[in-house]
């Protein structure tokens, strides 16, 4: 997640989620620390209001911002607890809103259901992805259920 030819970015791999660093070995946290789902910000690690700051609104817009600035997920870990924040740089191809609200509500969902590891299943989590780019439902409500729906599939 994010452009890989930047400092940083988020990976998901079979034994957890881990975080890439400019000049360090990285971080990896294993998918049974993750708790309580997943928040997504987009252009300040604490946006005032909503997930976006207001860089993370220029960074989609075309023109010379685009892909400036960072992505963050926010998570509550467990053993010990803790709250962690993995950043990563945006790349110059703008996510479309509804990507983010899947995203955010597909790992909540997975990571709630207490099969976060299946995030790191690139062959499940391509299928769902599949499932859901092309859809377009309206509200939270048609969001929430379109993730349900994909999720299930691949049960």
């Amino acid at each position: 997640m994010g452009d890989t030819g930047k400092g940083h970015w988020v990976e998901f791999r079979r034994d957890g989620l881990y975080q890439h660093e400019p000049d360090s070995a990285g971080h990896l946290v294993p998918w049974s620390r993750i708790m309580l789902g997943m928040n997504l910000t987009m252009g300040s690690k604490y946006p005032a209001r909503g997930s976006n700051g207001f860089g993370g609104l220029l960074g989609g817009l075309p023109g010379p911002w685009r892909g400036r600035g960072s992505g963050y997920l926010h998570m509550t870990l467990r053993h010990p607890y803790e709250n962690w924040i993995a950043r990563f740089d945006r790349h110059p191809r703008s996510y479309p809103g509804a990507h983010l609200v899947f995203l955010q509500l597909l790992t909540t969902q997975v990571i709630d259901a207490g099969q976060a590891q299946l995030l790191g299943d690139p062959d499940w989590l391509g299928r769902v992805v599949a499932r859901l780019a092309p859809q377009r439902p309206r509200g939270w409500r048609g969001m929430r259920e379109a993730v349900t729906r994909a999720v299930e599939a691949e049960a």
